[in-house]
């Protein structure tokens, strides 16, 4: 399937032509009042414009969080709609979520609790009993939904931290159907795992499932030592799987990718080359090198440490100031969460205090913009920009990495990745490797990085194309549609014939 969205008959081979149920958080689509009409927002980047082909290639259900204000107005009274709107070729089911469960699922339990403990910062989890009783219960209420809308022998694919339950749910419900989960953030150690106190029902939650996909091998690890010590858990490190209640859950990295044509074309297209000039020229772009910074404004994202790191090159290497510009596209994030209002608060307050230190009548160090950008624009700042800062405190991939990579297509930049991201992994051969937190290394760094001889920045970004092309997001479909249709014919061999 690399490089193209996969066929109906690919897909439908993979899955031995059973239904597929995805089951998300985030829904494909979401429907929106606007000046009293019903207008629809699509997927726009990320997993769900990943996933959103291979539905309507293979059809099947997608149960989500019906959060758009106009969503259960147009669904039938089973909450279904089909999608797309102008053509639907699949089910989107609809979970109804009270404001009161959101803010303690969503907000609460997902995000002040398994978010932080996920990313090694317990400090920040916030474990009230109240967050976990609306997780508990908005789990139930999808696992409910997807029972109500799988057909005979489903294959159900959990995404992500917020469904942890949920597959224990449905299998009790409906042992015949597959379930597998991907966790697209870290998974931690042992230890640090058990700063949540409800650690072990959520691996048996988790266990519920018969295949669980993580980034890299060492989160497969992690989980792993987590599940060993789970009363009744017996862990066969060998086939790297979990016999738990009888369940036999197999454990697999896979390393999410980013659809790296679709990249290339943005980075190519009028509209990136339009949106440059424009945004070019009223930044005063044009004459100086530009380092890129692409995240949600997320204490995970180091964007104080780069910051730091910044302008200790302006300070100690004054020869960069009026010739470096940092661009930082931030998006507002979780923004009803105390510890994203501080950072949105620290990182905008340290802009303005390094723009008023080091700008000049015609230099301004730091361009920041928290407006939403369209694909294009955003395709047209990693094209242009000679420097890729990505210096997160921790990561499960990190995909702007990947992004930035793609749309590489004039004169190739360099990429500086934190070593404690997951795509480090796979990029950090031919990227400059920094710790986030060494301040002078990381500094040490962009100035390598803006020296780098031409020909050693392309040799640099050819190799890490060519990564990025091969493990693209299909490639990663493809991969976890392979396994279970492994584990499927592995159990109808091991299992006896009936009469025996």
């Amino acid at each position: 399937m690399t490089g193209n969205a996969p066929t109906t008959e690919q897909v439908s081979s993979l899955l031995d032509d059973r239904d597929l149920v995805v089951v998300s958080n985030r829904e494909p689509y979401s429907h929106e009042y606007e000046d009293g009409e019903v207008t629809v927002s699509r997927p726009a980047g990320g997993l769900t414009s990943a996933l959103d082909p291979v539905m309507q290639s293979v059809g099947g259900t997608w149960v989500a969080w019906g959060s758009g204000d106009a969503d259960h107005a147009v669904t039938d009274e089973g909450g279904r709609v089909g999608v797309p709107p102008e053509s639907p070729a699949y089910t989107l089911r609809r979970v109804p979520l009270s404001d009161e469960r959101v803010e303690g699922y969503y907000y609460g339990y997902s995000n002040q609790v398994l978010w932080p403990v996920c990313h090694l910062d317990t400090a920040k989890v916030n474990a009230r009993e109240e967050f976990w009783q609306q997780y508990r219960e908005a789990n139930r209420a999808f696992a409910d939904a997807v029972c109500g809308e799988a057909g005979d022998d489903p294959v159900v694919w959990f995404q992500d931290y917020h469904l942890a339950l949920a597959p224990r749910f449905v299998k009790a419900n409906r042992p015949d159907a597959f379930c597998m989960q991907f966790w697209h953030i870290p998974w931690p150690s042992r230890d640090v795992f058990r700063a949540c106190p409800q650690y072990e029902r959520l691996l048996e939650g988790l266990l519920g499932n018969d295949l669980v996909g993580v980034h890299t091998d060492a989160y497969c690890r992690n989980f792993l030592d987590c599940a060993a010590a789970l009363p009744g858990a017996t862990v066969d490190r060998a086939t790297r799987s979990v016999v738990y209640d009888g369940h036999r859950t197999f454990v697999r990295p896979f390393p999410l990718g980013v659809d790296a044509d679709h990249h290339r074309d943005l980075a190519r297209s009028d509209a990136a080359s339009r949106f440059w000039r424009e945004f070019g020229d009223r930044h005063g772009l044009a004459d100086v090198a530009v380092a890129l910074g692409v995240e949600r404004l997320d204490y995970t994202k180091g964007i104080p440490e780069r910051l730091a790191a910044l302008e200790r090159l302006w300070e100690t290497r004054p020869a960069w100031r009026g010739e470096l510009t940092y661009v930082q596209k931030a998006s507002v994030s979780r923004g009803e969460i105390p510890a994203y209002q501080r950072l949105q608060e620290r990182v905008r307050s340290e802009v303005e205090r390094i723009n008023d230190r080091f700008a000049t009548d015609d230099w301004q160090p730091v361009v920041y913009v928290e407006d939403h950008l369209p694909q294009t624009g955003l395709a047209a700042l990693y094209r242009e920009a000679d420097l890729c800062l990505v210096s997160a405190l921790r990561d499960g991939m990190n995909l702007v990495a990947k992004e930035f990579i793609a749309s590489q297509v004039q004169d190739p930049g360099v990429l500086v990745l934190s070593e404690l991201t997951g795509a480090s992994e796979e990029l950090g051969e031919e990227a400059l490797t920094i710790h986030p937190r060494d301040t002078h290394g990381f500094a040490d760094a962009i100035e390598r990085g803006l020296r780098l001889p031409s020909d050693d920045r392309s040799r640099r970004m050819c190799e890490l194309q060519r990564q990025v092309h091969a493990s693209d997001v299909y490639a990663w479909l493809d991969a976890q549609f392979r396994t279970v249709r492994a584990i499927r014919r592995g159990r109808q061999r091991a299992t006896p014939p009936r009469g025996r």
